[in-house]
């Protein structure tokens, strides 16, 4: 099952909130770059 995460592009900083999958690969919406990362609790926008 899915966990609800927060994402962050390193590519351009875009933030946003979606379901974290393991198994299925990670685009940023913004720029479409691959080079995304869940941030850990307590960590967004720093």
């Amino acid at each position: 099952m899915a966990e609800k995460v927060r994402f962050r592009c390193m590519r351009c900083g875009h933030e946003w909130e979606g379901e974290h999958d393991p198994e299925k690969e990670r685009m940023c919406p913004k720029c479409r770059s691959n080079s995304v990362r869940v941030l850990k609790a307590g960590r967004e926008g720093k």
